[in-house]
């Protein structure tokens, strides 16, 4: 019989990647606070990704999750947040062509502020101090008073969800993801660009197909979904005090939902079977995901997916891979035969970004493009292999024009990291390099339709 869940049975159990914050009190004020303000997504719109998911799992869309590492107070501006659906929008087109079927959107904005870290404690110069966790923890600057956990960033980081939201459901629902936009999402520093040219020419076709779709009758007025994008967020569920205050009760259902986020994800760190991680998320009826690295065994993969989704619900649950270029087609394979095995219902995506971070001879963490496009690859190849579904990819990428990421048509070098390096945390793609990744995932997406068109044709 599953234990009896409650949004705040996470406290009787172990918890890791927790922040000390000095003064109890002053948090707890801060979530009795945070209780009584809107949710910041609905228990509705979580229900229909959920649905969009289950077609993925079932092969018939692709799930492209993309955005920050960890979103910033300082970078906080409306055009950083246009530029970032931009890319996404313009990523989707691609997919849509390669892949033939619907693409579910899902970001990386509006609440991805906390990141957990490989040690508690910072050394610099011989003083210590704690790790940077994200600005809805601490600041990012070494020193004491910046690096003290404060309760008041949880307020607003609440509030800059809330904004970029708004903006994010202006641009879908307002004008902005038209189809007919579809040149005018090309940024400036990607347009003369061999991808920025490669994206030019299949908007021509796009708009080419529209204008014999208009003759038809199938206009815009007409067929909402070419004026308009269902866009989604999501962010990791590590915070849980956080969590836990924008956790409510759906009044149609009388289910709980984290209406922090439309879909939330256990990570590599945080995904002990008995921890408070795992118990908080096993409760919100939300989408979620479940980063998958190279340490996590067959056998406490499906004990996990049995207590996250004892219903086998399609939609549910995403297995985010995120083993390295060098391990993926060692480690994936037996995941994927476990859960294929006892018949589990699940989408299965890739993460080419954790598993290939790097530190660079001029000091910086990078990620070297070739290594991010090898992983893909071989995630392609095992599930080509296995006989089951590619569902997606889970990237991190900005829409601003940074130098964080090495490799790629722009070939970056490691000399010029310097230039343009402004992630608070991981290195991310740029525009230019997420749209060649893009062009990328669509050959390999045509490549395993084209497969499966012949073996249908050699069946028949």
């Amino acid at each position: 019989m599953a234990r009896k869940w409650a949004p705040e049975s996470w406290r009787d159990k172990p918890i890791q990647q927790v922040p000390d914050y000095p003064d109890p009190a002053a948090l707890a004020a801060v979530e009795e606070r945070l209780k009584a303000y809107p949710p910041l997504v609905f228990a509705g719109e979580a229900r229909r990704l959920k649905a969009h998911l289950a077609s993925v799992a079932e092969g018939k869309a692709f799930l492209l999750q993309g955005g920050d590492c960890a979103e910033s107070f300082a970078e906080f501006h409306p055009d950083n947040i246009r530029d970032t659906f931009k890319v996404l929008l313009q990523m989707t087109v691609v997919l849509m062509y390669g892949a033939a079927c619907p693409v579910v959107k899902v970001a990386r904005m509006a609440g991805q502020f906390a990141k957990p870290r490989s040690s508690p404690t910072e050394v610099r110069d011989g003083v210590e101090l704690p790790s940077y966790r994200g600005d809805i923890i601490n600041g990012i600057e070494f020193d004491e008073q910046a690096r003290r956990p404060d309760p008041e960033r949880i307020i607003k980081a609440y509030n800059q969800s809330a904004a970029t939201l708004n903006l994010l459901r202006a641009l879908a629902q307002g004008g902005y993801a038209n189809l007919h936009q579809v040149h005018r999402w090309n940024l400036s520093f990607v347009a003369g660009s061999p991808e920025g040219e490669r994206y030019e020419h299949l908007a021509d076709r796009i708009t080419e197909a529209l204008a014999f779709m208009e003759a038809c009758g199938l206009t815009v007025e007409a067929v909402p979904q070419l004026r308009e994008a269902d866009f989604f967020t999501c962010h990791e569920a590590l915070l849980l005090p956080y969590e836990q205050a924008l956790t409510r009760i759906d009044s149609t259902t009388g289910d709980w939902y984290d209406c922090a986020a439309h879909m939330l994800w256990l990570g590599d760190r945080t995904r002990q079977l008995d921890g408070a991680h795992v118990e908080f998320l096993r409760g919100v009826k939300n989408p979620l995901g479940l980063k998958a690295g190279p340490s996590l065994e067959p056998d406490e993969l499906i004990r996990l997916i049995d207590i996250l989704n004892p219903g086998d619900e399609p939609g549910r649950l995403t297995v985010i891979a995120r083993m390295g270029a060098d391990k993926v087609e060692v480690k994936l394979p037996p995941l994927v035969r476990a859960v294929k095995r006892e018949g589990r219902s699940v989408v299965w995506a890739s993460d080419p970004m954790h598993g290939n971070t790097i530190k660079s001879k001029t000091g910086y963490k990078t990620r070297a493009f070739d290594r991010i496009l090898s992983e893909v690859k071989g995630f392609f190849a095992v599930h080509q292999a296995e006989g089951t579904h590619v569902g997606g990819v889970h990237l991190e990428l900005t829409g601003q024009d940074v130098t964080e990421c090495i490799g790629g048509a722009q070939e970056i070098t490691e000399h010029v990291l310097a230039d343009r390096y402004h992630t608070h945390c991981d290195p991310r793609l740029n525009a230019s390099q997420a749209l060649e990744l893009a062009f990328l995932v669509a050959e390999l997406l045509e490549d395993v339709r084209a497969g499966g068109m012949k073996r249908v044709a050699a069946a028949s």
